[in-house]
């Protein structure tokens, strides 16, 4: 019997960024995982064309990670688990915008960049139903 894959969405990783190329083989190797969905770039061309070049719908190309995760959620097929490829700084941003929205988190090293922002993530992990790994 074969499971069926988690819906994966992903923050950063778009065109040029080596990180994020990384999960998503990774991602294809493990066969637990399907890409639908990312905020792939902060900017609206280079998000679109890195999300046209990993066959993403059109429609869920986002440029900002609020309204991925605000949109992913609200959506009857939306993601799973997202994975967060962006640079150390924004990691904590976007783990609390997706477990507030109660969607699992795989975030690469760091969580955070200070004691404080690492904390905020454990209390949204602990007042969410969703994983943060």
């Amino acid at each position: 019997m074969t499971q069926a894959r988690l819906k994966l969405g992903m923050v950063g990783g778009g065109t040029g960024a080596f990180i994020g190329a990384v999960h998503r083989m990774a991602a294809r190797l493990d066969d637990c995982y399907t890409l639908v969905a990312g905020a792939l770039s902060a900017d609206a061309d280079r998000a679109r064309q890195s999300a046209l070049s990993l066959g993403l719908d059109p429609a869920r190309s986002y440029t900002d990670f609020q309204q991925m995760a605000t949109a992913e959620a609200a959506r009857e097929d939306g993601i799973d688990v997202v994975a967060i490829v962006t640079p150390n700084h924004l990691h904590a941003p976007v783990a609390t915008a997706f477990l507030q929205a109660g969607i699992h988190v795989i975030c690469d090293k760091p969580l955070s960049v200070s004691l404080d922002e690492a904390w905020h993530c454990k209390r949204c992990h602990a007042s969410s139903n969703a994983c943060l790994r």
